[in-house]
C-alpha cells in the first residue's frame, strides 16, 4: 500500500490548500464586487478565480487517481488472498498430506488472517487525511510560535519577514 499510495498525504495537503486559496479568492472577489457595485476591471480577478479553480480540479483529479490506486490494492488483496492460499496448499494436497476439506479450511483461514492484517490497507486514506491535517496544524502552530518569538524579541515590523 505504501508503494501505491505514498503520495496520498501530499496530494490531500495540496488539494486542501488549493480549495482554501480558491475560497479566499472567491470571497475577495465577492467582497470587491459588493463594495464597488460598478463594473470595474473584473477580468483579472476572474482570471485569478479561474486559475484557482483549475488548481482545485487538478488536485482533485490527482486525489481521485490516488484513491483508485489504493482501492485497487485493497480490493486486489481480497481477490488474490484465496488464490494465494490455494497455491500454497496445493503441493501438500497433491502429495496426499492434506485432504480437500483441509485445503479449503486452510484457504479460508488464510483469508481471515489476511483480512485482519488488512487494517492498514483499509484505513490508509483516513490515516493520510489525519496526517495531512496534523501537518497543517503543526505548520500553523510553528508559524504562530515564530511570530510570537519575533514579537518578543522587539524587532520593528519592517525587519520581520
Amino acid at each position: 500500500m505504501v508503494v501505491f499510495g505514498h503520495h496520498l498525504t501530499g496530494v490531500i495537503e495540496r488539494m486542501n490548500q488549493s480549495e482554501a486559496e480558491f475560497r479566499a479568492a472567491a470571497d475577495a472577489f465577492r467582497g470587491e464586487t459588493e463594495r464597488n457595485h460598478a463594473i470595474t476591471d473584473n477580468a483579472g480577478k476572474q482570471g485569478t478565480l479561474q486559475l484557482k479553480l483549475q488548481a482545485v480540479l487538478l488536485w482533485w483529479r490527482e486525489f481521485l487517481w490516488q484513491l483508485v490506486r489504493t482501492t485497487l490494492v485493497s480490493h486486489g488483496n481480497f481477490l488474490f488472498a484465496p488464490v494465494v492460499a490455494w497455491f500454497l496448499c496445493v503441493p501438500k494436497y497433491l502429495a496426499g498430506a492434506m485432504s480437500l476439506g483441509e485445503l479449503t479450511q486452510a484457504a479460508a483461514a488464510f483469508v481471515v488472517v489476511q483480512g485482519a492484517f488488512n487494517w492498514l490497507v483499509d484505513n490508509y486514506q483516513r490515516l493520510a487525511d489525519w496526517r495531512s491535517s496534523a501537518y497543517r496544524v503543526a505548520t500553523l502552530l510553528l508559524a504562530l510560535d515564530e511570530l510570537e518569538a519575533k514579537d518578543m524579541s522587539g524587532e520593528p515590523p519592517s525587519q520581520q519577514h
